[in-house]
């Protein structure tokens, strides 16, 4: 069902935009980046957070990991992703296949800035088999994320 919220996502606020699969898995960054001919950064992954007692997506670049002090200063707590069971309750989507678009109830969204430096980049679209090519800027947008700046790079 993941991958047909997000299409009916698009449909009502983004019909330009189109889900682009591939007959390979794109479960990991590697995966993905490999099968679309990007690179790493490039993918768009979409982490699934505890902050106390809420759940948030962090959007962030693949070649990146979340660094633990900025993370911490900006929302006061220590990253804790959610169990795989979790983010599927959560956000609908499989883990590897996770997204901004297509929820099932409205989450708070936050976009690393450093995804900026890229014209185009690819969040999944609710599945281990698809994604959407979108710059940065849009994507925040339509995700309706915040920037923050809580990535360093691996």
């Amino acid at each position: 069902m993941s991958r047909q919220s997000v299409a009916a996502f698009l449909v009502e606020h983004a019909p330009d935009l189109r889900i682009v699969d591939v007959g390979t898995s794109t479960a990991t960054v590697a995966l993905a980046a490999a099968a679309h001919g990007l690179a790493t950064g490039q993918i768009a992954k979409t982490l699934a957070l505890w902050v106390r007692d809420e759940v948030v997506l962090l959007v962030l670049g693949g070649d990146a990991r979340i660094d633990n002090a900025k993370y911490k200063a900006r929302f006061g707590v220590k990253a804790k992703m959610l169990v795989a069971d979790e983010v599927e309750a959560w956000t609908s989507h499989p883990v590897g296949g996770v997204c901004p678009f297509g929820l099932p109830a409205p989450l708070r969204v936050f976009a690393e800035v450093a995804l900026r430096r890229y014209a185009e980049v690819l969040p999944a679209a609710g599945s281990l088999h698809a994604a959407i090519r979108v710059d940065p800027e849009r994507l925040a947008r339509l995700a309706g994320a915040e920037g923050v700046d809580v990535g360093g790079n691996r």
